[in-house]
């Protein structure tokens, strides 16, 4: 067994999807002073690889706290995106039909542009793409900031799957690593909250 990190380092002045807020993580307590160490770590709910909740989107979906261990744990299916381009819309036909699959990770080769311009110029999912993910039972999972345009109107994809009761995986990394088919760990902190960063796996 092989364990992958498919996960974005929680740092200071990270970046972060416009608007949310700034990531920090500085010193409480050290050595010097008070003979031990720590750390103060200021985020948003959403900051680097991190897990969406339907109440994200949805004003009556279940937060982070509704889900058992268990429920972070997929079967995931790798979905080679990355001839979307810049702005690009990735269709249905992108989307496997696999009655084992329990989530779809979308590779749009936009962990390549983290922390650059073109950042949130990543590829999205047609409406009609993430509404057939929902229809099968996937989960979505991407290496972008969002299944849906950052600067569109709206989040239909959000709302397709979270509407649907399942969960979305943003900024994943170093997919690069990982088959086809493989198993993916993305469990967050316990907090009764509409999403949570995570430690993102894939064992293979």
């Amino acid at each position: 067994m092989t364990l992958v990190d498919l996960t974005r380092r929680v740092e200071s002045r990270m970046p972060v999807y416009p608007g949310d807020p700034a990531v920090t993580v500085e010193p409480h307590a050290d050595f010097e002073t008070d003979g031990y160490r720590v750390s103060r770590v200021e985020l948003g709910t959403h900051a680097g690889t991190h897990v969406d909740a339907p109440a994200h989107t949805e004003p009556d979906g279940d937060s982070l706290d509704a889900f058992d261990a268990e429920d972070f744990r997929f079967d995931a299916r790798l979905a080679d995106c990355r001839g979307a381009g810049a702005n690009g819309t990735i269709g249905p036909g992108a989307v496997p039909e696999d009655p084992d699959a329990e989530i779809v990770v979308f590779r749009t080769g936009w962990e390549a542009e983290w922390g650059t311009e073109r950042m949130t110029d990543h590829p999205a999912l047609a409406p009609e793409a993430a509404r057939l993910c929902a229809e099968r039972g996937y989960a979505v999972a991407t290496d972008a900031l969002s299944p849906d345009p950052t600067d569109g109107e709206g989040v239909p994809a959000h709302r397709a799957i979270l509407g649907a009761g399942l969960l979305v995986v943003e900024n994943l990394r170093n997919l690069d690593s990982v088959p086809e088919a493989f198993e993916l760990l993305a469990l967050p902190m316990r907090v009764d909250a509409d999403g949570a960063p995570v430690r993102a796996v894939a064992r293979r």
